[in-house]
Protein backbone atom coordinates (compact mmCIF):
# COMPACT_ATOMS: atom_id res chain seq x y z
CA UNK A 1 0.00 0.00 0.00
CA UNK A 2 1.45 3.19 -1.31
CA UNK A 3 0.77 6.52 -0.56
CA UNK A 4 -0.07 8.98 -3.33
CA UNK A 5 2.69 11.11 -1.53
CA UNK A 6 5.38 8.78 -2.66
CA UNK A 7 5.10 8.98 -6.16
CA UNK A 8 8.14 10.74 -7.99
CA UNK A 9 8.60 13.94 -8.79
CA UNK A 10 7.45 15.47 -12.53
CA UNK A 11 8.89 18.73 -12.00
CA UNK A 12 11.71 19.50 -14.30
CA UNK A 13 12.68 22.96 -13.73
CA UNK A 14 15.23 24.18 -10.31
CA UNK A 15 12.56 27.38 -9.31
CA UNK A 16 9.76 24.91 -9.58
CA UNK A 17 11.46 22.47 -7.86
CA UNK A 18 12.26 24.86 -5.00
CA UNK A 19 8.57 25.76 -4.71
CA UNK A 20 7.42 22.47 -4.67
CA UNK A 21 9.81 21.57 -1.67
CA UNK A 22 8.71 25.07 0.59
CA UNK A 23 5.24 23.63 -0.07
CA UNK A 24 6.30 20.07 1.22
CA UNK A 25 7.18 21.67 4.29
CA UNK A 26 3.68 22.99 5.41
CA UNK A 27 1.27 21.33 7.74
CA UNK A 28 -2.18 20.41 6.01
CA UNK A 29 -3.75 23.39 7.05
CA UNK A 30 -1.51 25.53 5.71
CA UNK A 31 -1.19 23.66 2.63
CA UNK A 32 -5.02 23.98 2.42
CA UNK A 33 -4.61 27.90 3.14
CA UNK A 34 -1.97 28.11 0.22
CA UNK A 35 -4.76 26.14 -2.61
CA UNK A 36 -7.07 28.80 -1.16
CA UNK A 37 -5.06 31.83 -1.47
CA UNK A 38 -3.75 30.62 -5.04
CA UNK A 39 -6.94 29.99 -6.56
CA UNK A 40 -8.31 33.40 -4.97
CA UNK A 41 -5.26 35.21 -5.95
CA UNK A 42 -4.55 33.63 -9.73
CA UNK A 43 -7.83 32.00 -10.39
CA UNK A 44 -8.78 33.78 -13.13
CA UNK A 45 -5.12 32.64 -14.96
CA UNK A 46 -4.67 29.02 -13.33
CA UNK A 47 -7.47 26.91 -14.53
CA UNK A 48 -7.84 23.54 -14.29
CA UNK A 49 -4.14 22.19 -16.02
CA UNK A 50 -5.28 21.36 -19.89
CA UNK A 51 -9.09 21.42 -19.58
CA UNK A 52 -9.15 18.97 -22.54
CA UNK A 53 -6.51 16.63 -20.70
CA UNK A 54 -8.86 16.62 -17.49
CA UNK A 55 -12.22 14.66 -17.87
CA UNK A 56 -15.06 15.92 -16.13
CA UNK A 57 -17.23 13.23 -16.18
CA UNK A 58 -14.29 11.27 -13.42
CA UNK A 59 -14.29 13.80 -11.48
CA UNK A 60 -18.16 14.49 -10.48
CA UNK A 61 -18.81 11.78 -8.18
CA UNK A 62 -16.04 13.33 -6.02
CA UNK A 63 -16.21 16.89 -6.55
CA UNK A 64 -20.13 17.33 -6.75
CA UNK A 65 -21.29 14.80 -4.28
CA UNK A 66 -19.09 16.74 -1.17
CA UNK A 67 -21.22 19.73 -1.91
CA UNK A 68 -24.05 18.44 -0.29
CA UNK A 69 -21.71 17.85 3.04
CA UNK A 70 -21.42 20.17 6.00
CA UNK A 71 -18.71 22.34 5.97
CA UNK A 72 -16.54 20.09 8.68
CA UNK A 73 -17.30 17.23 6.66
CA UNK A 74 -15.92 18.68 3.63
CA UNK A 75 -13.29 20.09 5.59
CA UNK A 76 -12.35 16.24 7.19
CA UNK A 77 -11.93 15.07 3.40
CA UNK A 78 -10.17 17.83 2.06
CA UNK A 79 -7.67 17.11 5.52
CA UNK A 80 -7.90 13.20 4.14
CA UNK A 81 -7.17 13.87 0.44
CA UNK A 82 -3.93 16.11 1.83
CA UNK A 83 -2.68 13.99 3.93
CA UNK A 84 -3.07 10.84 1.91
CA UNK A 85 -5.09 9.02 4.21
CA UNK A 86 -6.65 5.25 3.30
CA UNK A 87 -10.16 6.81 3.37
CA UNK A 88 -12.67 6.19 0.74
CA UNK A 89 -12.87 9.64 -0.60
CA UNK A 90 -8.81 9.72 -0.63
CA UNK A 91 -8.92 6.41 -2.36
CA UNK A 92 -11.46 7.87 -5.36
CA UNK A 93 -9.17 10.84 -5.44
CA UNK A 94 -5.92 8.80 -5.62
CA UNK A 95 -7.62 6.95 -8.16
CA UNK A 96 -7.61 10.47 -10.81
CA UNK A 97 -5.02 11.31 -12.69
CA UNK A 98 -3.00 14.00 -11.81
CA UNK A 99 -5.38 16.45 -14.67
CA UNK A 100 -8.33 15.17 -13.17
CA UNK A 101 -7.15 15.76 -9.59
CA UNK A 102 -6.33 19.05 -10.05
CA UNK A 103 -9.73 19.86 -11.68
CA UNK A 104 -11.23 18.55 -8.01
CA UNK A 105 -8.93 21.37 -6.58
CA UNK A 106 -10.34 23.40 -9.01
CA UNK A 107 -13.83 22.79 -8.70
CA UNK A 108 -13.64 23.23 -5.12
CA UNK A 109 -11.80 26.25 -4.98
CA UNK A 110 -14.34 28.04 -8.08
CA UNK A 111 -17.07 27.08 -5.13
CA UNK A 112 -15.49 27.95 -1.95
CA UNK A 113 -17.39 30.07 0.00
CA UNK A 114 -20.64 29.63 -1.44
CA UNK A 115 -20.64 25.24 -1.70
CA UNK A 116 -17.42 24.66 0.06
CA UNK A 117 -16.23 25.58 3.30
CA UNK A 118 -14.35 28.47 2.97
CA UNK A 119 -11.70 29.83 4.95
CA UNK A 120 -12.73 31.65 8.21
CA UNK A 121 -12.73 34.97 7.88
CA UNK A 122 -10.10 35.58 10.85
CA UNK A 123 -7.34 33.29 9.59
CA UNK A 124 -3.88 34.80 9.28
CA UNK A 125 -1.72 33.19 6.85
CA UNK A 126 1.63 31.79 8.74
CA UNK A 127 4.94 33.18 7.27
CA UNK A 128 5.54 29.89 5.40
CA UNK A 129 2.79 29.97 3.70
CA UNK A 130 2.43 33.74 2.34
CA UNK A 131 6.40 33.03 1.36
CA UNK A 132 5.17 29.80 -0.76
CA UNK A 133 1.95 32.23 -2.49
CA UNK A 134 4.96 34.61 -2.94
CA UNK A 135 7.20 32.05 -4.60
CA UNK A 136 4.52 30.78 -6.74
CA UNK A 137 3.13 34.16 -7.79
CA UNK A 138 6.83 34.53 -9.15
CA UNK A 139 6.88 31.64 -11.25
CA UNK A 140 5.94 31.18 -15.34
CA UNK A 141 2.48 30.17 -15.85
CA UNK A 142 3.69 26.52 -16.55
CA UNK A 143 5.87 26.26 -13.74
CA UNK A 144 2.81 27.62 -11.53
CA UNK A 145 1.27 25.00 -12.92
CA UNK A 146 3.70 22.53 -13.07
CA UNK A 147 3.77 23.09 -9.24
CA UNK A 148 -0.23 22.75 -8.49
CA UNK A 149 -0.21 19.76 -10.46
CA UNK A 150 2.64 17.89 -8.21
CA UNK A 151 0.84 19.30 -5.46
CA UNK A 152 -2.25 17.65 -6.45
CA UNK A 153 -1.01 14.45 -7.40
CA UNK A 154 1.32 13.72 -4.53
CA UNK A 155 -2.35 14.01 -2.39
CA UNK A 156 -4.71 11.00 -2.02
CA UNK A 157 -4.49 7.46 -1.62
CA UNK A 158 -3.62 4.74 -3.85
CA UNK A 159 -2.11 1.24 -3.79
CA UNK A 160 -1.21 1.61 -7.49
CA UNK A 161 2.94 0.97 -7.08
CA UNK A 162 4.84 3.29 -9.66
CA UNK A 163 6.67 0.63 -11.89
CA UNK A 164 10.65 0.07 -11.24
CA UNK A 165 12.72 1.51 -13.94
CA UNK A 166 15.18 0.08 -15.50
CA UNK A 167 18.42 2.03 -13.26
CA UNK A 168 16.54 0.52 -10.17
CA UNK A 169 16.07 -3.19 -11.18
CA UNK A 170 19.01 -3.46 -13.62
CA UNK A 171 16.43 -5.13 -16.08
CA UNK A 172 15.02 -4.60 -19.20
CA UNK A 173 11.43 -4.35 -19.91
CA UNK A 174 10.22 -7.79 -21.32
CA UNK A 175 7.10 -7.89 -23.57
Amino acid sequence: MVSAKDAQSSILSDDAKQVYQAYSQLGTDEKLALLYYVYEKMGDTVTPAAPDAAEPELVNRLATGYFDLDDEAQLAIMREIVEGKDSESSRAYGGLTANNQLLVWYIWADAMGDRVVDMPGDYEASDAVSQALKQIENLEFESQISVLREAASAMGYSEVKPIATQAETGKTPSL
